[in-house]
């Protein structure tokens, strides 16, 4: 068992120099522009890149194992449960009422509304037949689908399109750049929240009867996970632009192989995130080099075929 953890370190440490050295721009020794042009381009672009990628991924697989505890349903992630829409929504209403409304305002006000979109998915969860596990995603992307449609609408009424293009159908990262990227370690913070509280949202996954007979206040543990989600996925589409798949397929794929101990598993969802996240970067930056495809339009490819696998094939029971 200590030789998989080691693999996927060593798998995620040459992601991670692959991440370093590849671009449009050439560094190391054979520049021509010598070693001040290698360290501009490292620590401008390369390195908040890499750091970028990271965070998002992580933060992202973290926030999929919180959502999927809170409604007990495995087929629901940050991107189908209105969140990163709601965030966006937020978003676009400080835009228009407060445009020169500093950063970390529009930070608390994508916060607030993506807590909004989550609260009224789990209210919408709440009053589904319980047996029927797959009106769960469905009403997700229902509600998805409304507040999308919604923000798509007054973004065209005030010629705001491009930017909720950038919010929520983007997702990539080559304007990442040093002093451009560190909302996103407010992502990963709140990632690194939910591992605190592990143990609680696996009890919560139990059914609320269960989690109360075990002395766990629900409602408690409800607001942390909502905050959770709701921070890292507005924190991703304000910086990057909100990313398919990942929150929705790296839990899954864990949870076949470590089970629902989510105090052990939570880091390796982490890593899982991060390495899917960034794997799929360096393909989208290989493909068409030195021109790019967004890591939204990779992952969406690679995240339905791997979606598609987890749903037709049974897991494996030891």
């Amino acid at each position: 068992m200590t030789a998989r953890p080691l693999a996927a370190g060593l798998v995620l440490a040459l992601l991670v120099l692959a991440s370093l050295g590849l671009g449009a721009a050439q560094i190391g020794p054979g520049a021509a522009a010598g070693e001040g042009w290698t360290t501009l381009v490292l620590m401008e672009s390369r390195l908040p890149r890499t750091l970028a990628v990271l965070l998002t991924g992580a933060a992202l697989a973290v926030a999929g194992v919180v959502i999927q505890s809170l409604v007990r349903n495995r087929f629901v992630g940050p991107d189908t449960a209105g969140t990163g829409e709601s965030a966006a929504l937020g978003l676009l209403a400080i835009t228009l009422l407060a445009p020169g409304a500093p950063i970390w305002v529009k930070m608390v006000v994508a916060s607030l509304s993506a807590m909004a979109g989550t609260a009224l998915f789990l209210q919408i969860v709440r009053r589904l037949p319980v047996r029927e596990v797959m009106l769960v995603p469905i009403a997700g992307l229902v509600l998805s689908g409304i507040i999308g449609a919604v923000v798509t609408w007054i973004a065209w009424e005030a010629d705001l399109l491009q930017f909720v293009g950038t919010w929520l159908m983007s997702g990539e990262f080559s304007g990442v750049i040093a002093g451009r990227y560190e909302l996103l370690w407010v992502a990963g913070a709140a990632a690194g929240l939910a591992w605190f509280a592990a143990d609680r949202f696996a009890i919560l996954s139990l059914g609320d009867q269960v989690a109360t007979g075990l002395g766990l206040s629900t409602r408690g543990v409800m607001r942390l996970g909502m905050v959770v989600v709701s921070v890292v996925s507005a924190m991703v589409v304000t910086t990057v632009g909100m990313i398919p798949f990942v929150g929705l397929v790296v839990p899954n794929i864990v949870a076949r192989v470590m089970g629902d101990n989510l105090r052990a598993s939570i880091p390796v969802v982490a890593a899982g995130g991060a390495g899917l996240l960034l794997a799929c970067d360096l393909v989208g930056r290989i493909v068409r080099h030195p021109y790019e495809i967004p890591v939204g339009t990779i992952l969406g490819v690679v995240g339905s075929v791997i979606f598609l696998w987890l749903l037709y094939r049974p897991a494996v029971r030891g």
